[in-house]
Order: C-alpha cells, then structure tokens, then sequence
C-alpha cells in the first residue's frame, strides 16, 4: 500500500532539512500548534511506510550527490589533519590559492580580498592586495568526528535522595493482593 498524498508531502518535506515539526506543517497545514505537529510528525516517522519512504529516498539522494558516511568522514578528516603550514612557502609567504592542494583548499571557509595603497589623496597608488583567510573549525571537526567514534560521552551528575525503602515490605500475601485488586 502506497503513501497517502499527505504522508507523501511530509516525506518530502522532512527530506528538506529533517525537520519533522515543519514538514507535518507543511503536510496539514490546519495543524498551528508546534507542539501538536512535533508529536503527529514524530508518529508519522514511526511509521513503516513512511519510514521506508524516508529510507529510499536518502538511499537515491546519497548515490546521486555521492555523499555517504564515509565521504563525510573523509571530509572531516582533512579538516582534522589540516596545517596551517601548507598555507605558507618555505620563505614564509602565503602560497598563491591555485597553487593549495584540494585538501589545503577543503580547509578555507572564506578568503576576504582587501584592496592596499600607500600614499593619500592623489599620490595614492595601488600596493597590492591584502589577502585573510578564514578557516573552518577544526576544533569542531575534532568535535565531530570523535562523537562519531564515540569518543566523547555528555556525563550528567545527578544530586539529591533516592528513598530505597519498599513501603510493601511489611504487608503480607493477602494485604497485597487487596492493594492490587482494590479490596
């Protein structure tokens, strides 16, 4: 049995940024509460049809685009090993950026060109350029990729009493069996 057009129209939508709460929205849109859509978007992801849709369809996405888990790491590894050295000659002075190998240039998140002059006024002129690069998070991608490999474990320390202390304990056979039955 197919998708209903609606569950089709939360599929897709979901696809768009895994975003149930907006995709629900977007499927029935007389639903204007958040928190109603958060749950019924959450039960239609349990879904079997619709869960299998979702599958497929990611399925399809990442042999078009080529991007899988492992590409994904393998991105996240060049950020990891990135150095910063590879930016600079021998003589210090920054390599020109068609000259970076794709792993050097994966790293730039932005470059930001600044026009040089020297002088003021008439008698200003050109000097050159003034080159920043802006370079991605490695701290982050350390981040990423050690969660991924389970590295890194979120502890949550709890304080406070915890009773251990059975109130049944006292109770006999047939006391108990009143409590349960309500007798």
């Amino acid at each position: 049995m197919a998708l209903t057009p609606k569950q089709k129209i939360f599929a897709d939508e979901y696809l768009i940024d895994l975003n149930a709460t907006r995709a629900y929205k977007v499927a029935y849109p007389s639903c204007k509460k958040d928190d109603a859509a958060a749950v019924n978007g959450s039960k239609l992801l349990r879904n079997t049809k619709v869960a299998e849709y979702i599958q497929e369809r990611m399925k399809e996405r990442s042999k078009r685009t080529e991007i899988t888990q492992d590409r994904v790491l393998q991105e996240l590894e060049k950020l990891v090993l990135f150095d910063i050295r590879k930016l600079f000659d021998s003589n210090g002075k920054p390599v020109d950026i068609s000259m970076l190998d794709d792993d050097t240039a994966a790293c730039i998140a932005g470059l930001e060109v600044v026009d040089y002059f020297e002088g003021a006024g008439e008698d200003r002129e050109f000097a050159g350029y003034v080159k920043k690069y802006k370079l991605t998070d490695k701290l982050r991608a350390i981040e990423l990729m050690g969660r991924h490999f389970g590295m890194f474990k979120d502890k949550v320390e709890l304080s406070g009493q915890v009773d251990t202390t059975n109130p049944y304990a006292g109770l006999t056979t047939e006391e108990l069996k009143r409590l349960i039955h309500g007798g």
